[in-house]
C-alpha cells in the first residue's frame, strides 16, 4: 500500500480516536511533503521514494532536537517524550537500515572501486557509499567504518 494512502487512513482512524499526538505528526509529514514537491525547480515524481525522502528527513530533524532537549537535563525533559513518539512513528514508514556486515561489505568494496588510502578522502567514499545506496545505510554508520578501514590500510 502506497504510504500517502496509509498516512490518510491513519489520520481518518487518529482523528476518530482524537489521538492528537498522531494527528499532528501527519499532518506536519504532509506540510513536509507538500513543501517538498511545491519548491521551485522540483520535477520528480510523486511516489513513495519521495515520501520516504520527506519522512526520513523530518526524522533526521525530530533526532536533533531531541538530543539537544535531552541535553538541558532536568528542563528538556518534558519535551523528549513526544519527541520520541514521533521519531517512533517516522519509523513505520521508512525501510529498515541494513545491518554492520552490509554496509562493511559495501564499504570494503567502494574502497576497492575508488583506490581511496588517504583518510582525508573519507568524505568521498562516504558520499559513494551513500549514493549508492540510498536509504539503506545509516550515514553515522558508513563513516564509522570508512574511517576504521582507511585507519587500518
Amino acid at each position: 500500500m502506497p504510504i500517502d494512502v496509509q498516512l490518510n487512513d491513519t489520520l481518518k482512524e487518529a482523528m476518530r480516536a482524537k489521538d492528537a499526538p498522531t494527528v499532528s505528526c501527519i499532518r506536519m509529514l504532509k506540510t513536509k511533503h507538500m513543501e517538498r514537491r511545491t519548491t521551485a525547480g522540483f520535477s520528480g515524481e510523486l511516489n513513495d521514494e519521495l515520501w520516504v525522502e520527506v519522512i526520513n528527513a523530518y526524522q533526521k530533524q525530530l533526532k536533533k532536537s531531541r538530543d539537544e532537549f535531552a541535553a538541558l537535563g532536568e528542563r528538556g525533559q518534558e519535551a523528549v517524550a513526544p519527541l520520541d513518539f514521533e521519531i517512533a512513528f517516522c519509523a513505520k514508514f521508512l525501510p529498515q537500515l541494513a545491518g554492520e556486515d552490509e554496509v562493511r561489505a559495501a564499504v570494503v568494496a567502494t574502497l576497492a572501486t575508488l583506490a581511496v588510502t588517504d583518510p582525508k578522502q573519507s568524505g568521498k567514499v562516504v558520499g559513494e557509499v551513500m549514493k549508492t545506496n540510498k536509504g539503506k545505510f545509516d550515514a553515522a554508520m558508513v563513516k564509522r567504518l570508512v574511517e576504521e578501514a582507511l585507519a587500518a590500510k
